[in-house]
């Protein structure tokens, strides 16, 4: 059965359209515009209760995740948490999550249902789960699915500290910091989207309660409609929207802040450093601008179009209450940024202009740099 969360039938929530991303939580509750307004001046709570959680445990929980996932977490400390990747052996994304490292435990949490590529002889997809059990071979570790026990709340917004103290969830302010929640689960500060999110993992059996505290106040209702918004501004990619299954992490900003480019031994992590110390990604993830006067709209995976060439795929389309109509778009990386553009499905093409200030700065690639230090 697909997920639906208990905050559905709560009077005035509005679920999204039938196969979309954010299914089975609220889309908005009545006014989207001014819940994304609310969500820049004052606060917001979000229901993202269909992520999926995993729990890793034991005592090589940290050597041995650091050998399967993209990021460096071997000295990841007690309260603090990070993003991560599983990549395949050519580098390309499979999955993206966030983690959380809390009491002997890293909570992982990510989109719900990802798939991964196995690394067995068989190959084929399996689940993030399965994968991980097929990676644990003699380590000291245990992995279970905590979907069942926890579920995530987003609180946004400038006033978020003032709530997050009435309902005890004090938490500091360094960007992925987590804190234990009274009565069980955690809070972790996020740095995106927007500049004010923490994430509040809560006792899934009580996910109504925590709505009605945090609500009781002061945090404004809110869908996931706001949260996209948000992250679209935010440039930040939601897996299977704006991903397909070339990406690579230095086309979505995944480097860093996701991917290490100097551990080894995982799985894909060639081309990562490859690609940092002397190539380019192909592509970029910008922020387009859509023509508003149309009531047509492009939709994910529709081709981004110059000149009648295909030099992208269009990701999250998303109405802004400041912006307008956005989308985000993986775009060849020669693309011109004043180009006139044109996307969405054959006879239904909208315009489309790239946001400059979406367009990533172009530093040597250090290897580059180094080799050219070295011609002297």
């Amino acid at each position: 059965m697909p997920y639906r969360s208990p905050l559905l039938d709560v009077p005035g929530s509005i679920p999204p359209p039938d196969d979309h991303p954010e299914a089975g939580v609220p889309w908005h509750w009545g006014d989207p515009f001014a819940e994304q307004r609310t969500a820049t001046r004052g606060v917001v709570v979000i229901d993202r209760s269909h992520r999926e959680v995993l729990a890793v445990t034991g005592e090589e929980r940290l050597s041995w995740l650091h050998l399967v996932i993209s990021q460096h977490v071997t000295d990841l400390a007690e309260g603090s948490g990070t993003e991560a990747l599983v990549l395949d052996s050519q580098g390309r994304v499979e999955t993206h999550m966030v983690l959380a490292h809390l009491d002997g435990t890293v909570w992982l949490d990510g989109d719900p249902e990802p798939r991964v590529t196995s690394a067995l002889p068989k190959g084929g997809p399996q689940t993030l789960r399965e994968y991980l059990d097929a990676m644990k071979f003699w380590s000291k570790v245990d992995i279970r699915d905590a979907t069942d026990e926890l579920a995530v709340l987003t609180v946004l917004g400038p006033d978020s500290e003032r709530v997050l103290s009435a309902v005890g969830a004090e938490i500091g302010p360094e960007p992925y910091a987590v804190v234990a929640l009274p009565g069980g689960g955690f809070a972790r500060r996020m740095p995106w989207p927007g500049r004010f999110s923490v994430d509040l993992a809560v006792p899934r059996a009580e996910l109504a309660g925590w709505w009605k505290k945090l609500t009781d106040a002061g945090a404004r209702a809110a869908g996931s409609w706001v949260f996209d918004a948000l992250r679209v501004e935010s440039l930040r990619p939601r897996l299977g929207v704006d991903t397909d299954d070339r990406t690579i992490p230095h086309e979505v900003g995944w480097v860093g802040s996701a991917a290490h480019v100097a551990k080894g031994c995982y799985r894909g992590q060639e081309t990562v450093s490859k690609v940092h110390n002397v190539g380019r990604p192909p592509r970029n993830l910008l922020l387009l601008h859509l023509d508003g006067s149309p009531e047509i709209r492009p939709e994910p995976g529709d081709p981004v179009l110059l000149d009648g060439r295909t030099v992208g795929r269009v990701g999250t389309v998303i109405q802004h209450h400041e912006l307008g109509p956005i989308a985000l778009a993986l775009v060849k990386r020669s693309t011109p940024v004043g180009a006139e553009l044109l996307t969405g499905s054959e006879d239904e093409l909208v315009q489309a202009a790239i946001d400059p200030d979406s367009v990533p700065s172009e530093l040597p690639a250090p290897g580059r740099a180094a080799a050219a230090q070295l011609r002297g």
